[in-house]
């Protein structure tokens, strides 16, 4: 139903994380290299829990490598539309950058239909990556009425 895309992971436990949120909604993962770890890592495992088997999942050299035809949504704290205010569709490639500096603002200054926030009211700046992830892929099936089995 939905496609997430890591750019550039560099923590082990949050991509076993979004590892396992993807599992539980199915939806398939992406990882754009360099990856910050390997994937046999332990604590990229231990976070995946006995999920990670169950991933469908794929790596890939840049966002070029993505299907052309397929829409991407791009996260950044520094995008203007909330997620709240898009209506995310099927298919849609859910883009989120690296821990530690995010997308490349160019992305986001270059893409701001397609560009989204999660408001955050408290005092951060932004949400763990695979809070983020769970967030979004949450929120698009809300809109589109996916309902879960039991």
């Amino acid at each position: 139903m939905f496609h997430v895309v890591l750019v550039e992971p560099e923590i082990p436990n949050n991509t076993g994380n979004v590892g396992r949120t993807c599992v539980a909604t199915e939806t398939t993962l992406t990882l754009i290299r360099p990856l910050g770890f390997e994937i046999t890592d332990s604590q990229l495992k231990r976070a995946g829990l006995d999920y990670w088997q169950h991933l469908q999942w794929k790596e890939l050299d840049s966002l070029s490598e993505l299907p052309s035809e397929a829409r991407r949504v791009y996260f950044s704290a520094h995008a203007k539309k909330s997620i709240y205010d898009f209506q995310f569709k099927e298919g849609d490639h859910l883009v989120f950058g690296k821990e530690s500096k995010g997308l490349s603002p160019d992305l986001i200054r270059d893409n701001p239909e397609t560009s989204v926030f999660i408001p955050t009211p408290g005092l951060v700046r932004s949400l763990n990556m695979a809070t983020a992830v769970a967030v979004s892929v949450y929120e698009a099936f809300r809109q589109i009425r996916h309902t879960a089995r039991s």
